[in-house]
């Protein structure tokens, strides 16, 4: 059943043409994803696709009797209202139900609760008061009554994600879903959409959620699109294999160029029809013949300063703000040549106030720092690197040098560095204003590298910049021959770039886990059932970058296996107690419809209820699971 049908839609600014002629549509349970480069028109076509910006010409259309929720990459919540308000901007009635009922919650009004009792089971809606709670728990949005206009950046995110994910709309418009999450909501929102009976359209950065939820991406390359109907990996091999074929084709037309060139410079200038026609074939060869395959490649060999034997040691450093908030206890490390480290935490923990500490910007309580003689530090953080809007792109760059020294005495112009680093000539001159959030990013990166660090540190390079610019930049940090630290969300880029992580779990206490990031989660699950089964120890053994399966191979391969004589008792078991369950839950809703109980039984019997609701969500989801090797 078909969704949305895009026909022939075309968008232009001015005389830039965002998009021509794209056809595309979107059908019922699909999980779809955008992907292009920065500046290429997703947050645009999303928001001509809702009709809050106009198309030049073609069709959108959407079937009629579907729910339609849209979160935007800047947020459009009433600073008057509290997160309770804007979560429940909803016109369903389970919702507002629901919005009643925690209101009635908080003030303690029990003729109201009663109330809410009843039109809950009514509408059989504690389900969805269940669901609700959990959001607005993972998403760190326990006080509802505090007011957007007081909530920072990240929480507002986190606000629209919830007022979208509550909806439970037949069809999710996203963009940029991840932003401003930590790592544990992150990989709960992965596996929440995964399990979504909702239609989705995306545009997301994140390269393990392409390849999680998603089974089709929609590439928008040249103003036009191209459709790869897999997830991630899928998409880069056969995106691979197409600009072989254009390759090859640009090959053979180039080899038809030069005969037929020479075949034009011997011709008269009286020409007859016939080769007239052959003029007019040729104009098509060279068209397919100048064509060019844009490789993002950013390959600089900067000189840089050599480390010395001594580079960065920590001797029992500490911080704290206070008895009950303190940062760093008693911490000892030495860093080596050609570090690799990653950086994980929850807000709060101390990962930008370490960051700040090895840099000597923060004053350490205790303990000492020493730092070798030969080395540069280079510090990426995107609220603390100022560039001037109202300069251009280049004299940015030509501030700090008018050439970039080079390895073996070469050098680089300022104009040069800027085209390694994907900004082409004509984007020079723009004013630094008129850059997306994206090619602002890159610039302030750029401000960075071109000093010549041996050591840098890089606090969530990868915001706001598209897969193919990160890819890019995977590829210069992999040359990179000095110390790297990195703090980032997106752990496909940290599975690439670091060899252990820094885990700091609050309180001053750093964990040093040797491995990347997945390697980092997978001891974290393993320590997690350890302490569920009674403390009962699991070796993790940490694999070689060599032996590292793609998620898409260990989905495969989780697929072939059968259930083991446990699994199959427990597979057996947990449909005898989803039976009784059921039969629990149908006996606490007829309570409380039950006009007998007393308030306080009433209370009681909503809490049974709503734990009866959670445990059978958990029952299933692992039948669910274990089904598949049934």
């Amino acid at each position: 059943m078909n969704f949305l049908s895009v026909e022939n839609i075309t968008k232009t600014f001015g005389d830039r043409t965002i998009f021509k002629d794209i056809t595309f549509g979107v059908d019922q349970g699909q999980k779809v994803a955008i992907v292009a480069k920065n500046g290429s028109g997703k947050t645009t076509m999303l928001r001509c696709l809702m009709n809050l910006e106009s198309i030049d010409d073609g069709r959108i259309v959407f079937r009629n009797d579907i729910r339609i929720a849209f979160m935007e990459q800047t947020e459009n919540l009433d600073e008057n209202h509290t997160i309770l308000e804007a979560v429940f901007e909803h016109d369903l009635p389970e919702l507002q139900v629901v919005k009643k009922y925690n209101l009635a919650m908080k003030s303690g009004d029990q003729d109201v609760l009663n109330e809410c009792f009843q039109e809950l089971t009514e509408l059989n809606a504690w389900d969805i008061e269940v669901r609700v709670n959990q959001i607005l728990s993972v998403l760190k949005l326990d006080n509802t009554d505090l007011k957007i206009g007081s909530l920072s950046g990240g929480q507002k995110k986190r606000v629209a994600l919830a007022k979208v994910l509550v909806s439970e709309a037949d069809f999710l418009m996203l963009d940029e879903p991840t932003n401003h999450l930590d790592l544990d909501m992150i990989e709960w929102l992965e596996e929440y959409l995964s399990k979504s009976k909702s239609t989705i359209l995306m545009v997301t950065h994140d390269r393990y959620f392409l390849e999680v939820v998603c089974d089709s991406i929609l590439e928008l390359d040249d103003q036009t699109i191209y459709r790869y109907k897999g997830n991630f990996s899928y998409y880069l091999e056969k995106k691979a294999e197409r600009q072989d074929q254009l390759q090859s084709t640009i090959d053979k037309a180039r080899n038809t160029f030069k005969k037929e060139l020479e075949w034009i410079r011997r011709q008269p200038k009286a020409r007859g029809t016939k080769q007239k026609a052959r003029i007019e074939s040729f104009q098509v060869v060279k068209e397919v013949a100048s064509q060019r395959i844009n490789e993002d490649e950013l390959d600089i060999p900067v000189k840089m300063e050599r480390l010395g034997s001594k580079i960065l040691e920590l001797h029992k450093i500490g911080k704290a703000w206070s008895p009950e908030k303190v940062i760093i206890d008693n911490f000892s490390y030495n860093f080596k040549r050609k570090e690799r480290l990653g950086i994980v935490g929850n807000n709060g923990t101390g990962k930008s106030t370490f960051l700040n500490i090895i840099q000597e910007r923060e004053a350490l309580d205790k303990g000492s720092i020493s730092v070798g003689e030969t080395v540069v530090f280079g510090y990426y953080n995107q609220e603390l690197i100022k560039v001037d809007e109202d300069k251009k792109v280049i004299d940015i760059i030509r501030d700090i040098a008018e050439f970039i020294p080079l390895e073996k005495g070469r050098q680089m112009s300022a104009a040069q560095f800027l085209e390694k680093f994907l900004f082409p000539r004509h984007m020079h001159y723009n004013y630094v204003y008129k850059l997306s959030g994206g090619e602002k990013r890159r610039l302030k990166l750029m401000t960075v590298l071109m000093k010549n660090p041996n050591f840098l540190i890089l606090d969530e390079p990868t915001n706001d910049l598209d897969i193919f610019v990160m890819s890019v930049l995977e590829d210069y940090l992999r040359g990179f021959e000095g110390c790297l630290i990195v703090v980032s969300h997106d752990r496909y880029f940290m599975d690439k770039m670091v060899d252990h992580i820094f885990v700091f779990e609050g309180q001053g206490a750093i964990k040093d886990i040797v491995g990347n990031y997945t390697e980092y989660r997978k001891e974290l699950a393993a320590q997690k059932k350890s302490d569920k089964e009674g403390n009962i120890k699991v070796e993790v053994k940490s694999e070689s970058k060599a032996q590292q399966i793609s998620p898409a191979v260990e989905k495969i391969n989780a697929t072939k296996r059968k259930l083991s004589f446990k699994e199959k008792i427990e597979f057996e078991t947990i449909e005898k107690d989803l039976e009784k369950l059921e039969s629990e839950k149908e006996i606490y809703t007829n309570k409380l419809s039950d006009t007998a109980l007393s308030n306080d039984e009433l209370m009681k019997a909503g809490q049974k209820l709503s734990e009866i609701v959670s445990e059978i969500d958990a029952k299933t989801e692992r039948w669910i699971e274990l089904s598949e090797f049934a």
